[in-house]
């Protein structure tokens, strides 16, 4: 698991979660298995489901199946009320995001996420989904690119660079991260060179696996499944990911927008624990790197007798 993903703030996750021997938690982003293992130890007769869609976290799944208290969904957290029904979990004390991309898959070159390596350009983090990094980039319009390049990587020249990415596939098909990185090379600010190649595949990487859909799925999903009194914790490492959740913990909607029912009452099944997010120790940004942009949300799901 250490060298597949090194959990950022596990502790703080864990203790987020307020677990409960006998109670039903969800680990929707399994990856390496790190946070279910800490969630285990903490279980007695108890149960964990633990979501991944990605191929590589199910092998490392497989340490785990023995553990009575353990059950590997093989599925994408969006499907989540689908997949507890298949198993008959009707409501659950926690959930847990860990939201964003694992060290193994920014490590692993051949899937193409991180700018770092050579590779093909793919970034699936299903494998057996049908749209790749590589039709995106060479088969999408200039303002479907201008679109994703601009929402999903902040890219402020995001017209130049898709314009260049035009140019470049009318002379040879892009099919790899090496050829994408010097097409984009052209257009980066000076001296901010790889942040602008990490903002271009972050966008792609999001458009790839419809991140933000899935993320604003999953969200809206929890008030049904999180009983009253459990929590929802949720680790996001860009904005983009954590506009939506603290919308929705605030005020019940991704988009941030307090409603009301036919009382008057206003309709917000999460209370927040934390007002602001927690942010990882110096002693951890020391270790890993990865836990500088982390920030962690918790919310308590309210009884009707709890909400304002």
């Amino acid at each position: 698991m250490g060298a597949y993903h090194v959990p950022v703030m596990l502790k703080e996750c864990i203790d987020a979660l307020d677990i409960q021997p006998n109670g039903i938690y969800i680990d929707v982003t399994f990856g390496g298995g790190g946070h279910t293992r800490a969630i285990l130890e903490k279980l007695d007769s108890g149960m964990l489901y633990a979501f991944d869609q990605d191929a590589d976290a199910k092998a490392n799944a497989d340490e785990f199946q023995q553990h009575r208290s353990f059950t590997f969904v093989e599925s994408n957290f969006r499907f989540l009320k689908r997949q507890l029904r298949f198993h008959g979990v009707k409501q659950v004390d926690g959930i847990l995001a860990d939201l964003g991309v694992s060290s193994h898959q920014l490590d692993e070159g051949s899937r193409g996420f991180s700018t770092r390596f050579n590779g093909q350009l793919d970034m699936r983090m299903d494998q057996g989904a049908s749209v790749t990094a590589k039709d995106i980039v060479n088969e999408y319009e200039i303002r479907d690119l201008v679109h994703i390049l601009s929402a999903y990587g902040e890219i402020k020249n995001a017209k130049t660079l898709a314009a260049a990415i035009i140019r470049g596939r009318g002379m040879k098909k892009i099919v790899r991260n090496e050829e994408l990185r010097e097409i984009a090379l052209t257009c980066a600010p000076r001296g901010k060179e790889m942040k602008y190649l990490a903002q271009l595949f972050q966008a792609i990487r999001i458009e790839v696996n419809d991140e933000m859909g899935a993320l604003h799925e999953f969200l809206e999903q929890t008030p049904e499944v999180i009983k009253p009194g459990g929590h929802l914790v949720v680790m996001s490492y860009h904005s983009l990911e954590d506009r939506p959740v603290k919308n929705f913990i605030n005020s019940g909607n991704i988009r941030g927008q307090l409603e009301k029912d036919f009382y008057g009452n206003v309709i917000r099944p999460f209370e927040a624990i934390t007002r602001k997010p927690i942010t990882a120790s110096e002693e951890e940004l020391e270790i890993n790197k990865r836990a500088r942009s982390a920030k962690l949300r918790v919310a308590k799901r309210t009884s009707p007798v709890d909400r304002p």
